[in-house]
């Protein structure tokens, strides 16, 4: 996948069709400073525009593999375009998360991308793994180094409530004292 001609195409057309968009995944926590590889594309879009994002990811290459209510999964016939997988915003959390989503720079100033904050990256991490146990190792070494990198100015009572809501409390606490949360 060629990242930059990929995000290029995909910014250029989340503006035109006022896509309500942030990115995630691998390739997000790589511009919150994690050292992470990544071979595809997240990101987290509002239910409400899936019908803009088919005609977006259509008109792009990309054909609709897999959809649920929660997520679509997208492959593109050329590899230069690989895959984008998009979680999709319809409860109360993952809306407020896109709502507080940041801007950050790439490819050189380039370009602004809207990207979820550290804490809300941790709570997706956070629920992955209780949705799936063998993703823990890579999960917990995201949280923890973005953690690491950040948690001076982590929403800790956030990742608090993340914990709680996916039964994970013993790990907050592990966590919170691990990296010194004082809040």
């Amino acid at each position: 996948m060629n990242f930059k001609t990929v995000t290029e195409k995909l910014l250029i057309s989340f503006k035109d069709q006022n896509i309500r968009y942030a990115l995630i995944g691998g390739y997000a926590i790589g511009l919150w400073g994690v050292a992470r590889g990544t071979v595809d594309m997240d990101f987290l879009v509002l239910r409400d525009d899936l019908d803009k994002l088919d005609g977006i990811m259509t008109s792009l290459g990309y054909e609709l593999h897999f959809r649920s209510e929660n997520v679509s999964h997208y492959i593109a016939a050329h590899s230069l375009f690989g895959e984008v997988d998009f979680l999709h915003a319809f409860r109360g959390p993952t809306v407020r998360m896109l709502e507080q989503a940041a801007e950050k720079t790439i490819f050189g100033d380039l370009l602004s991308i809207r990207v979820l904050r550290p804490e809300d990256l941790i709570g997706l991490k956070i629920q992955a793994m209780a949705n799936n146990e063998s993703r823990e190792p890579v999960d917990m070494s995201d949280i923890e180094e973005l953690m690491r990198l950040h948690g001076d100015m982590l929403d800790w009572k956030l990742i608090g409530e993340y914990c709680s809501i996916f039964d994970r409390q013993e790990l907050f606490a592990a966590l919170k004292k691990k990296y010194h949360a004082d809040q």
